[in-house]
């Protein structure tokens, strides 16, 4: 398959780049990207998966976080060893597989200037939803800001989301998607005088003289903040078992980036692993893409996401195996096939119920960590400092605005800005958003035959309140908690469709009986692209949790005013089915069955804990039972924690191992932080002579 295969180049919500194309070479051999991308992803887009192999037992090594957070990545790039997912991609860079250790070589080091010391009022660390809401409120009072992000635009996750968000319309953008809100608030940042955006650059150290120090594209910097804001939001959990470790195993966030920022067309077939938001949102993204999901496990006996978000892609044809969890990966140099099996009520697999798939890509999607080292630092240091968003507690993208407003404000008081007034309902609304989702409502579908009318395929509480808001007669309420209660039609609908087109979930459809009492016509909401349907076509529709339904024909569609990528799918249904009509499935079943016989899965001690030092769970376990108990100690015998990435995915998985040998936590000595939170040069704390001072 060619480069240009492995981008995509249709997408229903995303518009193609207008990029510049560039060479490099990779292993000697001359090689297309885009210039400015990650240059994992000009691998990937060039159908380079495996990145090298490890010095201890020469298996294959890919990528996982594509988010600088651990180290499976890395390349020797123009002959340094360094993390490809963070460096962006140049005309004529050399890019070799990292084969074993890499050789010190004598190089020249970085051409940036000397270290500059700076004083501000407020540092922001993290240009994520949180983050730009608190640099919002402190621009607003004139505040002196700096706002520090690692990537090269602000929106954090934001520019990962294609789907319409959640919560309250007035409040935090609901019913808009993810990039568009991003774009609002990078925009309001920028009319703002008193706050400095610094892309690109990376947070090395919050040291004990309140200072921090920030690596930027011309140098280092050392910047003395009145106060400090850690809004630096979450990386993705590891989960350990056989082959979790081979190319082609990687986060959902990780699939996003690939997908949703860089356009690259980065698997076939996929297994999610994780029923939460960021599994369920990942397997539409998928299905965006025009990819195959064969199925998604959660161990759970219901997924922990919205259940709009699990309803949608079930409708659209993806089987969720609840009460399920992977076995293993299985693979060479990547992945080939996946491992499923039920669990009991103790999570431990059931023999005989394993499934196997073909499969190509293993998302993992099983939850959240904070990235809460700079506040620990900050905390020992007694420098003044607070928490927004993911970094204080794992949410919503629309709780973590409402966060970063609160602690702006806050923020903003305790510099001695006088009239700040934080609203009473602020908090109320916060912690509402912050809902994983309550209580689930039996589905009953309107038994009406005439007129027409809106159903609300929506029975379970989540702050959303788009549809309420948008619809023109007001026919929309709740009986319920303005955000979080069950929307409820009542009144005579005028068929406007506003509320097809803006539910996040794809939850709502209308009626028509007014011109066939035998074959009335369904308007769906689709966003999946107008090239998979064709008019007079026959598709078969499911209901609100996916069963199939019957068959309806296509007799029209359109693109949703206001709502540029939905489309609005005119089907001529069955009256007996009209009501309960909520989707139309485009996976082929007979597409995504199990292999007639499961493949055999190794022994778990063999999954990989510490994937810098490959390091395994046997392993670990079997010194905890001698009786380590020091994870430096355990680190020095094992080398888990050692590598690049300083134990950011180890340290959860060890610590999930000493709780199921039953160790207490007060017995457990946790890991030493490292001074320097990312592996940096030496010479950017040097930087070179400025002749011109």
């Amino acid at each position: 398959m060619s480069s240009q295969e492995k981008r995509i180049t249709r997408h229903p919500v995303l518009a193609e780049h207008k990029v510049r194309k560039v060479e490099f070479t990779f292993n000697g051999k001359t090689t297309v990207g885009v210039e400015g991308e990650a240059i994992s992803s000009a691998l990937f887009a060039a159908g380079i998966h495996v990145f090298g192999h490890h010095h201890a037992d020469k298996c294959a090594q890919g990528m996982f976080c594509a988010n600088g957070q651990c180290s499976q990545c890395s390349l020797i790039i123009d002959g340094i060893p360094r993390k490809s997912c963070i460096v962006p991609l140049e005309e004529g860079m050399e890019v070799e597989s990292l084969e074993g250790l890499p050789e010190l070589r004598d190089l020249p080091g970085p051409d940036v200037l000397s270290p500059m010391k700076i004083d501000t009022d407020v540092l922001i660390l993290g240009g994520g939803p949180s983050g730009m809401a608190a640099a919002i409120e402190l621009g607003k009072k004139g505040i002196d800001t700096i706002i520090v992000d690692d990537k090269d635009r602000l929106g954090g996750k934001l520019v990962l989301q294609t789907h319409k968000f959640f919560g309250s319309v007035a409040d935090c953008h609901a019913g808009t998607r993810g990039i568009h809100i991003a774009e609002l608030l990078a925009g309001e940042i920028s009319e703002l005088e008193s706050v400095d955006t610094w892309l690109d650059s990376i947070v090395l150290g919050v040291f004990s003289d309140g200072t921090v120090g920030i690596r930027c594209g011309d140098g280092y910097r050392i910047v003395k903040p009145e106060y400090m804001l850690v809004a630096t939001g979450a990386r993705e959990k590891s989960l350990p078992f056989p082959g979790c470790t081979l190319p082609g195993v990687y986060g959902a966030g990780a699939f996003q980036t690939l997908v949703n920022r860089d356009l690259v067309r980065c698997a076939e077939r996929i297994f999610i692993v994780g029923g939460g938001n960021v599994g369920l949102i990942a397997a539409y993204h998928a299905l965006q893409a025009g990819m195959t999901v064969v199925g998604l496990a959660e161990a759970l006996p219901t997924c922990g996401g919205y259940k709009v978000h699990a309803d949608k892609i079930k409708r659209l044809g993806v089987p969720i195996y609840t009460s399920h969890t992977v076995l293993a990966a299985h693979g060479r140099e990547q992945v080939k096939a996946v491992t499923i099996a039920k669990v009991d009520d103790s999570f431990k697999p059931i023999p005989g119920t394993e499934k196997s798939w073909k499969v190509d890509t293993v998302l993992i999607a099983v939850g959240l960590n904070p990235v809460d080292e700079f506040n620990t630092k900050a905390s020992q240091f007694d420098i003044k400092m607070m928490m927004a968003g993911d970094a204080e507690e794992i949410a919503e993208a629309s709780a973590a605005m409402f966060s970063g407003k609160i602690r702006g404000l806050q923020i903003a008081s305790k510099l001695g800005v006088k009239g700040i007034s934080i609203p009473s309902d602020l908090q109320e609304k916060a912690e509402v958003l912050k809902s994983p989702g309550g209580k689930t409502f039996p589905y009953h579908p309107p038994d009406v035959r005439e007129g027409v009318y809106p159903v609300l395929h929506c029975m379970q509480e989540i702050p959303c309140n788009p549809c309420m808001t948008i619809c023109p007669k007001d026919l929309i309420g709740t009986s319920g908690h303005p955000i979080m209660g069950l929307p409820e039609f009542h009144g005579s609908c005028v068929g406007c469709e506003k509320c097809v087109a803006v539910c996040p979930g794809l939850a709502v459809t209308l009626v028509d009986f007014r011109k066939s009492s035998e074959k009335p016509l369904v308007t769906v909401p689709f966003e999946l692209g107008e090239w998979l349907l064709e008019k007079g076509s026959e598709v078969t529709v499911t209901g609100w949790e996916g069963s199939v339904l019957g068959k309806a024909v296509i007799r029209d569609w359109k693109t949703a005013a206001g709502f540029p990528h939905t489309i609005l799918l005119k089907l001529e249904t069955p009256a007996n089915i009209a009501s309960r009509t909520a989707g139309v499935m485009i996976q082929n079943p007979e597409e995504i069955t199990p292999l007639d016989e499961p493949l055999e899965v190794p022994l778990p001690d063999d999954a990989v804990v510490c994937r810098c030092e490959r390091v395994t769970v046997g392993e670990i376990r079997k010194h905890i039972r001698a009786g380590v108990r020091d994870m430096n100690h355990l680190k020095a015998i094992t080398r888990a924690g050692f590598g690049a990435c300083g134990g950011k995915t180890c340290s959860t998985l060890i610590e999930r191992i000493c709780r199921e040998e039953r160790i207490p936590g007060d017995e457990i000595t946790a890991f030493t932080d490292r001074p320097v939170f990312a592996e940096t040069q030496l010479g950017w704390f040097s930087g070179v002579e400025d002749n011109d001072e």
